[in-house]
């Protein structure tokens, strides 16, 4: 037998299907995290939520009326990892707070070095990357060019909503 795969997760949006590849060695806490969400059909019905051309894409937390889908524990931060930030990569959102990633993950558009970890202090720490777009990176390109505007205090949020419709592990 060959060595064993990296799993593999279907995105379909508003937009068109997006496919992962999870480093399931690189970070193992994040994917297990991302597949327990994906499993439980956590992520059908969300929306990217925020849009920022040049930047990146971001969904996984919040429903069209920008309501916040109740999430599990936050997880440790595997920004240690090596992986970059750079264009098609999949990384963990968070807040200020290093080990405060949960369910939200954005898709870097561009080489976003700026967020790699640089140390150990919360600003240096940077954003835990776990997966890579392996098909279906001109979706989330047509994503990152959809009108945004403010709406219930975020800003960045698409006009139209862009859904996600369904995530689920590729067989």
């Amino acid at each position: 037998m060959g060595e064993e795969t990296n799993p593999r997760v279907v995105i379909e949006t508003s937009q068109g299907s997006i496919t992962i590849e999870l480093f399931k060695d690189k970070a193992p806490i994040t994917v297990r995290n991302f597949l327990s969400y994906v499993n439980d059909g956590f992520y059908d019905g969300l929306i990217f939520h925020r849009v920022i051309k040049n930047f990146m894409i971001q969904g996984g937390g919040l429903d069209e009326n920008m309501q916040t889908r109740k999430n599990k524990f936050a997880i440790k931060n595997e920004a240690t990892n090596g992986l970059k930030n750079n264009r098609g990569t999949l990384a963990m959102a968070r807040t200020a707070v290093v080990d405060s990633a949960t369910s939200q993950f954005f898709i870097n558009l561009v080489d976003n070095a700026f967020l790699d970890h640089k140390g150990k202090t919360p600003d240096m720490f940077g954003y835990a990357v776990f997966g890579q777009v392996v098909e279906g990176m001109e979706v989330v390109d047509a994503i990152a060019q959809v009108k945004t505007g403010n709406k219930a205090g975020h800003s960045d949020v698409p006009v139209e909503p862009v859904f996600i419709t369904r995530a689920s592990v590729a067989e």
